[in-house]
């Protein structure tokens, strides 16, 4: 009979390896189905992994309960995250709106989890096949090997990227504890285009700066059209609080058009925009390209459509595409101060498994660690190292 380990882990991607890395003398084991830990850390942000974030926001960063959110970020934050990663030597910089990368590469993060977690226990290319619990003891099937443990903390992460073991295990286990899953969907993904919109496939490789509305959200940044639709941070965002129907985009964002209306240049000169796209944009909105001093009232009309173009899209590209999953774990039945069950004591939910997704922009990152450091300090009793 094996012995019982104290903690065991479920997933060593961001959340796991925090969580590891806070509980130092404790009997740790982490299952990971991956021939690495980090793997979804190494390969974020082009491989540099954007961490975090300068301001983080539950209301306007993160689809989820603000409060449950705001429970966790009071007792980890992004100040505390980079004073946590400063003082191991990683110095994550600011590059764009906001968002802080590794200096060099993902690989200072990684180096810094191995390190923090190597008196663990560390189980590669292990696939957790189900959790049962019998006399205050959890017993985790593996297959050719089982452990049991006083508790367990999955950390698994969501069904996105299967390419780097993504499984559906942790909502499995949620759901056989009598856990409810909210719907899950891809998210940080493209948009698949209806046909109307199938232009837009001829303008593959072509990127502006848009502002995309989705009901009462407002995501901005570039936008890359692609074979199968449209892609890039602002769509990737928008993404995450799309559910269907229309979404609107705005191409000329910062921009008024009435301040040229006298000029005697051609429109798709005067637009701010790839000359390609503008001509597009104009011929789908049937407006010729002239000066702006012979426009109609008509096409004046219909140049207002560029500040708010309607469409629905088709779908989105997938899991295998969306760089998380939204939904999970219902928040309702899990302790905001210590991520443990409300339902089976000393089962702990943290990550992306858990139902809060953000932007894109680092705001998973730092959802995944503080998360970890919350579930640490209840297992440690408020003593993080």
């Amino acid at each position: 009979m094996n012995r019982t380990i104290d903690i065991v882990i479920i997933g060593a991607g961001a959340s796991g390896l925090m969580v590891a890395s806070q509980l130092k003398g404790r009997g740790v084991v982490l299952l990971e189905s991956n021939p690495k830990v980090g793997s979804k850390i190494l390969i974020s942000g082009g491989g540099k992994c954007n961490i975090t974030n300068e301001s983080v926001d539950s209301r306007e960063d993160y689809l989820g309960n603000p409060y449950f959110i705001d429970e966790v970020f009071r007792e980890f934050d992004q100040h505390h995250l980079l004073e946590w990663l400063q003082k191991r030597g990683v110095k994550p910089q600011i590059r764009t709106e906001g968002q802080y990368f590794c200096t060099k590469s993902a690989d200072e993060v990684v180096r810094v989890f191995k390190k923090e977690t190597k008196e663990h226990t560390i189980v590669l290319d292990t696939k957790v096949k189900n959790i049962t619990k019998r006399d205050e003891i959890f017993y985790i099937d593996c297959g050719k090997r089982s452990y049991s443990a006083n508790s367990v903390i999955v950390a698994s992460g969501g069904v996105s990227f299967a390419k780097i073991g993504a499984s559906g295990i942790g909502f499995e286990i949620a759901k056989s504890f009598g856990h409810t899953i909210t719907k899950i969907a891809p998210a940080l993904v493209g948009f698949t285009l209806q046909k109307e919109q199938f232009f837009f496939k001829m303008l593959s490789g072509i990127s502006t700066d848009v502002d995309i509305r989705v009901g009462d959200r407002v995501s901005s940044g570039a936008l890359l059209f692609a074979h199968k639709g449209i892609s890039g941070p602002a769509v990737l965002s928008a993404s995450l609080f799309w559910e269907r129907g229309e979404i609107e985009i705005d191409f000329l964002p910062n921009f008024s058009l009435e301040s040229y209306l006298h000029s005697k240049k051609l429109l798709s000169t005067i637009l701010p925009l790839p000359k390609k796209l503008s001509k597009a944009l104009l011929e789908e909105l049937g407006v010729v390209d002239r000066a702006t001093t012979q426009l109609t009232k008509a096409d004046k009309e219909r140049l207002k459509l560029l500040k708010a173009y309607s469409f629905s899209p088709a779908g989105n590209f997938g899991y295998t595409k969306a760089e998380v999953t939204k939904g999970g774990v219902d928040t309702k039945e899990i302790e905001s101060k210590s991520m443990m069950s409300k339902l089976v004591k000393n089962l702990y939910f943290i990550g992306e498994v858990v139902d809060v997704t953000g932007r894109l922009g680092g705001y998973n990152f730092q959802w995944a660690f503080s998360s970890a450091v919350v579930c640490a300090r209840d297992l440690k009793r408020g003593e993080v190292v």
